[in-house]
């Protein structure tokens, strides 16, 4: 099937698979999927601008199902999520348009091509590392077998550089109770937010393979409600980023249509999968999924069919 918009010959049913897939893992692991979405839409030979509009504009209807499901297991920390809306929304359009100065460039589909492979292959490594070294510090170190203790979720710093932890932030300072965070500076919940925005903005999706992991290591927030609070977070960026991309030209919302009739459903199946995994196993379930992303994004620049 041709879609008009972006002039492109895609299989629906294989739309489908692919939203039904991403919906699954956006609610299970609180990221909206665009870590598989985006590189699959790519090597099915999608322009990269408009993967990364119309993977905006898909995720945002999935995320909401899912951010509800979230809600109502009380895993979304809200006073955190609305405060990290102001950085996301001003990341968002940093990304856009820097889409547009490389459109006149006609170089958009390597330049974002090479800068997704290299963000994937960084966190999937951040996050192997830490699943190792988490692995490892549970391990119960006592020569009486009776006093073993059951592993605990370690997920406010886990094995976070010293610095990390020591950086001394400005205030104003916030306490979030959801999160269990007392005296959080403002500015380091923006920093973090404006990144993941800009990565939504630029590399396509919710970010949330960038924002989760960071508000897990550098804030400090339980892995669960990272989760929902991620997912809360999406739905503000792809609602900003889906509108400036589609002012932009950037969106095929045929695509993304044909793409939610699977995502809807699997967001519901992932959210309730959260609640059988604890921090550590579900980050370390995480690790693989970059890799396959990075893996479709570089058949899609090696295919030759983006540049010819």
């Amino acid at each position: 099937m041709t879609f008009p918009i972006s002039n492109t010959h895609l299989e629906p049913a294989l739309l489908v698979v692919i939203g039904f897939t991403v919906g699954v893992l956006g609610g299970f692991f609180g990221v909206g999927g665009s870590f598989l979405a985006g590189p699959a839409l790519f090597a099915m030979g999608l322009p990269m601008n408009f993967v990364v509009g119309t993977d905006l504009s898909h995720i945002l209807g999935k995320s909401i199902v899912a951010a509800r499901r979230h809600r109502a297991l009380g895993h979304v920390d809200l006073k955190l999520g609305v405060l990290m809306a102001v950085g996301t929304i001003v990341g968002v359009e940093a990304g856009a348009q820097a889409i547009e100065r490389l459109k006149t460039k006609l170089s958009v589909d390597l330049y974002v091509g090479i800068a997704f492979t290299i963000v994937l292959l960084g966190i999937s490594g951040i996050m192997a590392w830490e699943a190792i070294a988490t692995s490892r510090a549970q391990k119960p170190k006592t020569k009486n077998k009776n006093t073993t203790k059951k592993p605990q979720d370690h997920s406010a710093f886990g094995h976070v550089p010293r610095w990390l932890k020591t950086l001394n932030w400005p205030p104003p300072f916030v306490d979030f109770p959801v999160s269990g965070i007392q005296r959080l500076s403002i500015w380091a919940v923006l920093m973090v937010s404006f990144t993941g925005g800009l990565f939504s903005g630029f590399l396509g999706g919710g970010a949330g393979y960038i924002r989760m992991p960071a508000m897990v290591y550098l804030l400090g927030v339980p892995t669960h409600i990272a989760v929902g609070t991620d997912l809360f977070e999406i739905v503000i960026s792809a609602t900003y980023g889906t509108v400036t991309h589609a002012l932009k030209g950037n969106v095929d919302i045929l695509i993304a249509l044909v793409m939610h009739t699977g995502a809807a459903v699997g967001a519901q199946l992932g959210a309730v999968g959260t609640t059988f995994f604890s921090g550590p196993r579900l980050r370390a379930a995480f690790v693989p999924l970059p890799l396959i992303g990075a893996v479709l994004v570089i058949y899609g620049l090696l295919n030759g069919h983006h540049f010819k």
